[in-house]
C-alpha cells in the first residue's frame, strides 16, 4: 500500500523545527528545495498497489536514500546506519523534526530499486542533471571509459566448486529432499588442500583436491533434478554445469555465481593487473565537468579479452 510523501506535519511543543536548527545554504538543503519531489511521487506510484498490503516508505524517502548513497559511495546497510547521526540528512529526506530510530530496513533499498527498474534509475538521474540547466547542454563533451569494479574476492575454480556445492545443499534442505551425501566434512578437508596450492611439494595433492570437489559438485547436479527440480531452476543448473566445465584459459568464464555477466578485464598495472566487473563510458561536458551520461557495457567491447595466464586454479 502506498504511503504518500506529503505528510501533516504537527509542530512538536517542546522541540522546535529541524530546518530552523540548521544552515539554509547547506548544499543537501538547497538540492532539497530545487528538487521535484512531486515528480517521482507521479512516475513510481504506479508500482504500488492502494489498499492492499503493509503501508509502504515514502517514495521521496527512498529517493533520497538511493541518492545519498551514490553521493556518498555506501552500501544499502551503511548509508540506514549513518541516516541517524547527521541531521543535514534527515532534513535532505523531508524531515521536520530528529529521528531516532532507523528510516527503513537496508533490504526495502533493494525492494524499490527493483521496483522501479533501470527506467527509475535513469529518471532519477536525468532530473538531477536537469537540475544545472544551461550547464548541462553544452556543445562538447568528453566521453570516458572506466573499470565499474564488482567488491568480490579473487575468483577460482575451488571457490566456485564449493559455492555450488553449498547452493545444491541448501536447495536440497529447503526442498525437503533427502540426499545420499551432502559431502560436507569431505569438503571441509578438501578446503584445507587447496590452500597449498602454490606450494612445490603439495600442488599435486591440491590438484586432486580440486578434482575431487568438482567431482562432488557434479554428482549433487545429477541427483537433484531427478526429484523435480530441474523445470523451476533449469538455469541455475545449466549455469553450474557450465562453471564445472570451464578451462583456465577460456575466454568467457564465469567468475560470479549471482552476476553471471561479471567479466575479467586486464588492466596492465603493477599493483593490479586484473579486475572484475564490467566497462562503464562516462559523458561530461568540457567546461563544467559536468556528468550528463552514464552507461554500463555488457560486454568487454573495446578491450581485447584475455584469459588469466597465472590463475592455475582458476
Amino acid at each position: 500500500m502506498l504511503t504518500p510523501s506529503k505528510t501533516f506535519h504537527q509542530p512538536s511543543l517542546f522541540e522546535t523545527d529541524l530546518l530552523l536548527q540548521l544552515d539554509a545554504t547547506d548544499p543537501l538543503l538547497r538540492l532539497a528545495a530545487e528538487m521535484p519531489w512531486h515528480e517521482f511521487d507521479d512516475a513510481f506510484s504506479v508500482h504500488y498497489t492502494k489498499g492492499i498490503g503493509a503501508p509502504s516508505k515514502p517514495i521521496r524517502l527512498m529517493v533520497e536514500l538511493l541518492i545519498l548513497k551514490q553521493m556518498e559511495n555506501l552500501s544499502d546497510e551503511a548509508i540506514v546506519l549513518q541516516w541517524k547521526n547527521p541531521y543535514y540528512y534527515q532534513a535532505f529526506c523531508g524531515m521536520k523534526g530528529f529521528q531516532h530510530q532507523l528510516p527503513c530496513h537496508s533490504t526495502e533499498l533493494v525492494h524499490f530499486h527493483d521496483r522501479i527498474g533501470a527506467e527509475g534509475v535513469d529518471r532519477i538521474f536525468r532530473v538531477s542533471v536537469d537540475l544545472h540547466g544551461k550547464a548541462a547542454l553544452e556543445d562538447t563533451v568528453h566521453i570516458d571509459t572506466t573499470v565499474q569494479e564488482k567488491n568480490i574476492t579473487y575468483p577460482t575454480d575451488s571457490k566456485l566448486a564449493i559455492k555450488i556445492i553449498n547452493r545444491l545443499n541448501k536447495l536440497a534442505e529447503v526442498h525437503d529432499i533427502q540426499q545420499r551425501h551432502t559431502f560436507i566434512k569431505e569438503v571441509k578437508s578438501l578446503r584445507l588442500g587447496i590452500r597449498h596450492f602454490r606450494h612445490v611439494t603439495k600442488r599435486a595433492k591440491a590438484k586432486r583436491a580440486l578434482k575431487r570437489l568438482r567431482t562432488i559438485a557434479g554428482i549433487l547436479i545429477r541427483e537433484l533434478p531427478q526429484h523435480c527440480l530441474f523445470e523451476c531452476f533449469q538455469q541455475n543448473f545449466l549455469l553450474h554445469e557450465r562453471m564445472l566445465k570451464q578451462s583456465p584459459k577460456d575466454a568467457n568464464k564465469i567468475y560470479l555465481l549471482h552476476e553471471a555477466q561479471v567479466y575479467c578485464i586486464a588492466k596492465g598495472k603493477d599493483r593490479k593487473q586484473y579486475k572484475y566487473g564490467s566497462k562503464a563510458s562516462i559523458t561530461s561536458t568540457a567546461k563544467s565537468n559536468l556528468i550528463v551520461d552514464v552507461v554500463s557495457r555488457d560486454q568487454n567491447m573495446h578491450d581485447k579479452p584475455r584469459p588469466l595466464h597465472d590463475q592455475k586454479q582458476t
